[in-house]
């Protein structure tokens, strides 16, 4: 089989890869019939020079590969017909504006096997860069609430060598007075937790974070069952839960009133309440000053209302105006700061690269070339220029 890994077109600034140099090395010592090219590129954290040094051929060309691997979602005009494509489509949840390179990917027959898609037996995905964007997230909640209050001015995290670096500045921060509520239990939550953790900020239970009135930071994470209720029940089923979600109401308004900081990493889709409107952040008691929103769903289709748009790596915060529901400068008293980067891993894109690589080696690669796979059939959304099975109720999307 013969693989190219392919230049970023979506995101000047994206340089994340799906396999490192060393990688590719392991897969060509591993499977002998294997061949891998690597499409040149100024833009990549591993340069075109360190995948040589491993003996990979840097190719322009990408015709004669019959598996083209990507990070995020490959430009319509950079599409090479009848190809497999792996990359990060977005796709899914009927984005807009994706919707043209679905079409375009169905026009010109191609297979389309997205990363967020391949899952295990039990339904959990396999490979995903979310550990590093809730650490990222993490990190940026904190820089925006010491350049909030001008008590301090932590190094942005892509200024940073790598994620060894990070760590040295969150020795003596002065972080008191920070209340922070973490939603989700995934890999995004989970990284967020793992920065918070070596801060020494203090973990509480969620009915502990509600009463606690000490100077001494704290966060508490939350599952679906401590922001969701089912209308007129205490009792909450998980099973009826995610299975049923639009059933449910949000129950996250007290955190509303306590929490000053919140970091969003649980991924939410039309059908599930927001956590609260754009009216319940006019209100007097809504002490959330920092919304670090690493799920990055935009308004008006999102969890968060103030996510009007992402934001930058270089420009991460900005500010929302809950009275007059809009963007405005960010670090003022009146309004609320947002960050919503939807690229977070890449501030650290070395570290999620070979994170990502070894997740695609390890759970992965040994299916690609099997007729039978579970894994590979429900992660296709597209083969022959016709939906799969899985994914016919985009139908009405792309028509």
């Amino acid at each position: 089989m013969k693989v190219g890994i392919i230049r970023e077109g979506k995101t000047k600034s994206d340089t994340r890869v799906p396999l490192t140099p060393k990688q590719c090395r392991y897969l060509l010592e591993t499977y002998r019939d294997l061949q891998i090219f690597v499409q040149p590129s100024q833009e990549r954290c591993f340069s075109n020079e360190e995948y040589q040094n491993q003996g990979i051929p840097i190719k322009e060309n990408m015709e004669e590969c019959e598996l083209l691997l990507g990070v995020k979602e490959v430009p319509i005009s950079m599409l090479i017909p009848q190809k497999t494509y792996l990359f990060f489509s977005h796709t899914i949840k009927k984005q807009p504006y994706n919707r043209e390179l679905l079409r375009s990917i169905l026009q010109q027959k191609i297979r389309l096997i997205d990363y967020e898609c391949l899952t295990d037996e039990y339904g959990k995905r396999v490979i995903a860069f979310g550990r590093w964007a809730g650490i990222v997230g993490g990190h940026n909640a904190i820089l925006a609430w010491g350049r909030r209050e001008g008590k301090f001015n932590l190094k942005p995290m892509h200024e940073c060598h790598d994620w060894a670096e990070a760590q040295t500045y969150y020795q003596n921060l002065p972080l008191s007075n920070i209340k922070l509520v973490v939603t989700g239990e995934g890999r995004v939550a989970s990284g967020a937790v793992e920065v918070l953790e070596k801060m020494k900020i203090k973990r509480v239970s969620p009915q502990e974070f509600l009463e606690h009135n000490s100077s001494e930071p704290v966060y508490t994470q939350l599952a679906v069952k401590d922001m969701y209720r089912f209308a007129g029940e205490q009792n909450f089923d998980d099973s009826h839960y995610y299975q049923h979600p639009e059933e449910y109401v949000s129950s996250f308004a007290p955190y509303t009133r306590t929490a000053n900081i919140m970091l969003n990493g649980i991924y939410w889709d039309k059908r599930i309440p927001a956590f609260f409107s754009k009216e319940d952040m006019k209100r007097k008691d809504f002490t959330i000053r920092v919304i670090a929103d690493v799920t990055c769903d935009i308004a008006p289709d999102s969890s968060i209302p103030s996510t009007i748009k992402a934001s930058s790596i270089t420009n991460p915060i900005y500010g929302y105006d809950p009275l007059l529901s809009k963007e405005t400068e960010p670090f003022q008293n009146h309004c609320i700061d947002v960050m919503a980067v939807d690229n977070l891993p890449n501030e650290l894109p070395r570290d999620a690269s070979q994170d990502f690589g070894n997740q695609l080696i390890s759970k992965v690669w040994s299916q690609l070339n099997q007729a039978d796979s579970r894994m590979i059939y429900e992660g296709t959304i597209a083969f022959n220029g016709r939906l799969n099975k899985p994914y016919e109720y985009l139908k009405d999307y792309v028509s």
